[in-house]
Parts: C-alpha cells; sequence; structure tokens
C-alpha cells in the first residue's frame, strides 16, 4: 500500500491495515463460504465458466463497474487490485464510472460490454435493443453468453458480500 502524506490528516498504510483488522474483528454475520459450501463452490464455478474465452483485463472492467453500480467495496478492491496484477492502466481503472465520458479510454468492445453490464445490473425494466444489438456486434453468441454469466455472477457476489459485511481488503484468495 502506498503512504500518503499530501495532508497532515491522511491515513498511512499502517492506519489503512489496523482500520482494516479492526473492521474485520468487528464483522458479525456468517461466513457464506463455510455456511453454505455447496452454494459456494456453484456460485465460484459459475464464475469459472463464465470467464472462458473472455478476455481478462474486459472480465476486471465489467467486474468493476457492477461492483461500482452496486455499491460493493469489498469486490470494488478486490478486482482493481486484480486488473492492476493483470497490467491494466491506472487512468483506465479511474474512469470506469465515468466511462461514456471517457470513451477514447476503452476500445468499442469494452463500451458495449459496460453498457450491457449496466443494463443488466441497474433495475430498469432490462437490457435495451439497442445495448444488446451493440453487444451482439462485438462478441459471437458464445462470448455474448459467457459475458451475461459473468455480469450475473459479480452481481450475486456482490449482494453476497453486501448481506454478508464483507470488509473491502479482506480478501482470502
Amino acid at each position: 500500500m502506498t503512504t500518503h502524506t499530501n495532508t497532515p490528516d491522511a491515513l498511512t498504510a499502517t492506519d489503512i491495515d489496523s482500520g482494516i483488522a479492526a473492521a474485520e474483528a468487528g464483522r458479525t454475520r456468517l461466513d457464506f463460504a463455510t455456511a453454505s459450501r455447496k452454494t459456494f463452490r456453484a456460485v465460484v464455478a459459475l464464475g469459472m465458466a463464465a470467464r472462458e474465452g473472455l478476455d481478462p483485463a474486459l472480465v476486471e472492467l465489467v467486474q468493476i463497474r457492477a461492483s461500482h453500480l452496486n455499491g460493493c467495496a469489498y469486490c470494488l478492491h478486490m478486482h482493481t487490485n486484480d486488473a492492476r496484477k493483470a497490467g491494466e492502466n491506472e487512468d483506465r481503472l479511474h474512469l470506469v464510472p465515468l466511462w461514456r465520458e471517457a470513451r477514447h479510454f476503452y476500445t468499442p468492445k469494452e463500451r458495449a460490454a459496460l453498457a450491457l453490464t449496466e443494463a443488466l445490473t441497474l433495475p430498469r425494466g432490462g437490457v435495451p435493443d439497442e445495448v444488446y444489438a451493440e453487444a451482439a456486434t462485438h462478441f459471437d453468441d458464445t462470448q455474448l453468453a459467457q459475458l451475461i454469466g459473468l455480469i450475473c455472477t459479480i452481481n450475486t457476489w456482490n449482494r453476497v458480500a453486501l448481506a454478508t459485511g464483507k470488509v473491502a481488503g479482506t480478501d482470502e484468495r
């Protein structure tokens, strides 16, 4: 972790680590992975199957966007770190929430995937025809099915993390 020193009140890496430890120690909700092993493994298997054949950078961008939309700090922290480890550009990571205004940072295929992510994540009555059609121009049927499965999986993980009070910074993988 980086130590920030731009203001006298800035948190250090030690402060952040202590805060994470305190938050995790105060966590009172169930551990989904141990409380329902079979369900946990099924969601893991769905996620692994869904990402097959998709570009790893695209996978992380989709997971980051859904986690933003769902307000899931645990998954957002995990997937931004995974994207960095995979070599993702910091500018692109910072601009994911505003990808429409920063279109030039993302390929047309990535923009189609991000639009589909938003349509499947936000409760607005389904996926508009134009969003689906644009995604279908960039993904073949198998890839599109994989992408839909990926989006459904990250939405499930976001909701599990929120329901069980997962603490950002405590990735147990």
